[in-house]
C-alpha cells in the first residue's frame, strides 16, 4: 500500500524557489549587509515585503516594492536593469529635510523647462549624521517631466488597465538627478493632486541582499 500510495498520492508543490529581488511577493522578507557601507537605514536590516507597486510609462513598466523593518519606516526598492542589475533602494524625505538637504533656490530649477538642474548638497547639522551616507556634494539632472501612471497594485508580466473609465493609477511627472559617480539619485515625483514625492536613491550590488525568505 506504502507504494501505491506514493505513486498514485497526492505530490508535492514545489517549494518556491527565490533567490532574486525580481522573484519578491507581499510577505516575503530579505536580510541586508551588516556592511558600513550602507547607511544606518539599511545596515543588517531584515525587512518585510509589505506591498508590489507598479510605475508605468509609454515604453516601460518598473516594479517597486515597499519594505519595512523594525522601525516601521519604509524602504523602497528597485532595480536598475543596464549592462548589470543593481538595487536601487529609497528613502522618502519631508519638505523640511528637503530645506535641509538643499538650496530651495537650486531646487526649484529642477522643474524649469530645460531639465539642466545641478544641485549642491549644504552641510548637515549633527543630527542628521544618518543620513549622510544618503547624499553626495554634488548632482546633476538627467531626466525632466517623464509622464506615467503609479500603481499599488503588481502588474508583473501583465498589462495595467487602459480604460479611460477604469482603475488606470495615479498620474505623475518624474525627475531625477544622478550624482558625479552616478550611484546616489535624487527622485522626484509630482503627482496631478499636486502631491510631491522627493526620494533619495542609492544603487547597491545585488550581493548586499544576504538572505531570503519566502513568506508563509
Amino acid at each position: 500500500m506504502g507504494f501505491l500510495n506514493r505513486l498514485f498520492g497526492k505530490k508535492e508543490e514545489p517549494k518556491r524557489q527565490l533567490d532574486h529581488p525580481s522573484k519578491l511577493i507581499k510577505g516575503d522578507h530579505i536580510s541586508l549587509d551588516d556592511s558600513f557601507a550602507l547607511p544606518p537605514q539599511l545596515r543588517g536590516q531584515q525587512l518585510r515585503v509589505e506591498a508590489v507597486n507598479t510605475y508605468e510609462y509609454q515604453r516601460k513598466q518598473q516594479t517597486e516594492w515597499v519594505l519595512k523593518g523594525h522601525s516601521g519606516d519604509a524602504i523602497f526598492l528597485g532595480l536598475d536593469e543596464d549592462d548589470e542589475t543593481y538595487l536601487a533602494l529609497s528613502i522618502k524625505i519631508s519638505r523640511g529635510q528637503v530645506e535641509q538637504f538643499f538650496d530651495l533656490d537650486q531646487f526649484s530649477e529642477i522643474f524649469e523647462e530645460e531639465g539642466k538642474a545641478e544641485l549642491t548638497t549644504q552641510p548637515l547639522a549633527a543630527d542628521l549624521n544618518d543620513y549622510e551616507q544618503w547624499l553626495s556634494p554634488h548632482y546633476h539632472q538627467v531626466t525632466s517631466g517623464n509622464f506615467g501612471y503609479f500603481h499599488r497594485q503588481d502588474y508583473r508580466g501583465l498589462r495595467p488597465p487602459q480604460d479611460a473609465d477604469g482603475a488606470t493609477g495615479e498620474p505623475f511627472e518624474s525627475y531625477q538627478l544622478l550624482d558625479d559617480n552616478e550611484d546616489k539619485a535624487v527622485d522626484v515625483e509630482v503627482y496631478e493632486s499636486g502631491d510631491t514625492d522627493v526620494m533619495l536613491t542609492l544603487y547597491r550590488p545585488l550581493s548586499d541582499i544576504r538572505e531570503y525568505w519566502p513568506g508563509q
